[in-house]
């Protein structure tokens, strides 16, 4: 990899914020039965300084060899990323799993990365996944895991320091393995370096203008690469807060509560908030009130303030295609939403629209740095620092994704428009 600044990996910002930003807000996560607990940025760093204590000594005892995999089996919490970040600091490399595997799936990627712990987090039915977890592999957990055997995250707290120092970890060291979603056979273990996960979320910053007064609600999958980059990774970054949902019964109190600043979603979620507002009052009746001089503008700000949106400056979108009527009822409201590009390949970073400049069908122009091109039979080929290393144990597949010279096959196709706009 290219040279890259020390201070924009990732582990150096957290340990900046730790001192610049100490008793600013970070991570904030619904307990349960009413309660919210906000963890600052020192709190929030001195918990993962625990348990990456506690994880390297449990190494050294068991001769854990030095790249280590250590696995994260949970929904999105506030612990998934001290988790993360623990592993980072003891020297290890993290391996997410996406929360509703089975546990045949969970067996398969365990045994695949040579797994020697898992992080057992918030889940929906782990009973379900229980029997895909190894005996040998060390499990541990938090308030929020279900009940188990294992040691739990405020034990380990409680009996272990902080680990001192500032872990140093290269721009070409392993930092993670994102597996895909294995739809056609065995998921492909995707790597990525510190390096790619300290640059990706620049492009982001320098697109959107992020800042440290940000705020963003996650509640699509940090297994997902989408989620790693625009909250984990961004927030890493920028040093905004992260405000995370319960369930989906309190997800609009959730989102009430964090009003978010940067709100990014799938399509079928933009279409479920616009279904809530006409089952309210029907799109003629809005139409015309939106027509009213003045009146309409409050009604506007009155729903997306209804919805937790009214303080978003930049909505995004992908996944999938967004249909044109969603797009110009969001844009009515005043809302414009922007679709973006990426693959667990390339960390996200590939494609994205910017404000005023979107095209219906067109999910933008590349992100700086970000090369693009048409290969002679219409597949989209991108290149950039952020390509993934390779595939993890699969060298000839790694010879079919990746050209010597850099390019990344995608497997879509594409046009490119006179505005560079794939």
């Amino acid at each position: 990899m290219a040279q890259i600044a020390p201070d924009v990996l990732p582990l150096a910002r957290v340990y900046r914020w730790e001192k610049e930003r100490a008793d600013k807000p970070w991570l904030t996560q619904p307990m349960g039965g009413g309660v919210v607990r906000t963890w600052t940025w020192a709190e929030a760093v001195d918990e993962s300084r625990r348990i990456a204590e506690w994880l390297q000594s449990h190494g050294r005892n068991h001769q854990w060899p030095i790249d280590a995999k250590i696995a994260i089996l949970s929904k999105n919490c506030a612990h998934w990323i001290m988790v993360d970040l623990a592993i980072w600091m003891a020297g290890y490399v993290s391996v997410p799993l996406y929360p509703t595997l089975t546990a045949a799936s969970v067996n398969q990627i365990l045994d695949h990365s040579e797994s020697k712990a898992i992080f057992v987090g918030k889940l929906d039915d782990y009973a379900m996944m229980r029997p895909g977890i190894p005996d040998e592999v060390l499990r541990f957990g938090c308030a929020l895991s279900p009940s188990d055997d294992h040691r739990t995250w405020e034990d380990i707290v409680a009996s272990n320091p902080p680990m001192p120092g500032e872990t140093r970890r290269e721009a070409d060291d392993l930092a993670t393995i994102i597996y895909t979603s294995g739809t056609t056979g065995m998921p492909k273990g995707v790597m990525h370096s510190f390096g790619t996960i300290g640059l990706a979320p620049t492009a982001l910053a320098d697109l959107f203008g992020n800042t440290p007064d940000d705020r963003m609600l996650s509640y699509l999958p940090l297994s997902h690469v989408a989620e790693r980059l625009i909250v984990e990774s961004a927030s890493i970054y920028v040093g905004y807060q992260v405000f995370f949902a319960g369930t989906q019964e309190t997800f609009l109190a959730d989102l009430r509560r964090a009003r978010p600043t940067i709100f990014f979603s799938v399509p079928r979620l933009w279409v479920k908030f616009q279904q809530g507002v006409f089952s309210k009052a029907p799109k003629e009746k809005l139409d015309r009130l939106f027509r009213i001089p003045f009146f309409g503008r409050y009604v506007k700000n009155k729903i997306l303030k209804q919805l937790g949106l009214d303080t978003v400056r930049i909505a995004g979108g992908g996944a999938a295609p967004m249909p044109k009527p969603l797009l110009e009822w969001y844009r009515s409201l005043g809302l414009e939403l922007l679709e973006g590009y990426g693959m667990t390949e390339n960390f996200g970073v590939s494609h994205g629209s910017t404000p005023g400049k979107g095209r219906v069908g067109y999910v933008g122009a590349p992100y700086e740095g970000v090369e693009q091109k048409i290969a002679a039979d219409g597949e989209i080929m991108v290149r950039s620092m952020c390509n993934m290393m390779g595939y993890f144990k699969e060298p000839e597949k790694t010879r079919e994704a990746l050209t010597v010279d850099g390019w990344l096959h995608t497997g879509d196709r594409g046009e490119i428009d006179e505005q560079q706009r794939l």
